[in-house]
């Protein structure tokens, strides 16, 4: 496995096989199923059911991503929690409340020497999630994000 680092902390690693057929295999067979079905209904003259498929497919696909927008704002507090923690360990104090929840995840892969220095730095310049994770000198991987 390769050593985690800014330039390649982003990209999917499906953990398991299951999720690469997911992903290659059931989402495509999927739209491509209501894609044809949604065409056979329409030109069987049922254009009513294929608009009711085709608002159905779309109320799938939202809630989806309602879903796993659900799952990473409690990954996120959850980071939030154990980096607050993580600070108050180092230092006796609370993160600065002028951090944001990005910044406080771009944190997250800070070593325990460089953390307390570039949240502090963090706070008073703005930096951006992108700024932060590119003044980390030595990087501490997450790998448990999904």
């Amino acid at each position: 496995m390769t050593t985690q680092n800014y330039l390649n902390h982003k990209k999917l690693k499906p953990e398991t096989p299951s999720h690469k057929l997911y992903y290659l295999f059931v989402i495509p067979f999927f739209f491509l199923t209501l894609a044809n079905l949604c065409r056979a209904l329409y030109f069987a003259n049922g254009r009513i059911t294929a608009v009711f498929f085709v608002l159905t497919s779309f109320s799938f696909i939202l809630a989806y991503l309602l879903f796993r927008s659900f799952a990473l704002r409690a990954q996120d507090r959850g980071i939030r929690t154990e980096e607050n923690f993580r600070h108050y360990l180092l230092t006796g104090k609370q993160l600065d409340k002028a951090l944001t929840i990005s910044q406080i995840i771009a944190l997250r892969f800070a070593p325990d020497e460089e953390f307390v220095d570039l949240a502090k730095r963090a706070a008073i310049e703005n930096l951006s999630n992108n700024d932060i994770k590119k003044a980390i000198k030595n990087w501490k991987e997450d790998n448990y994000r999904v």
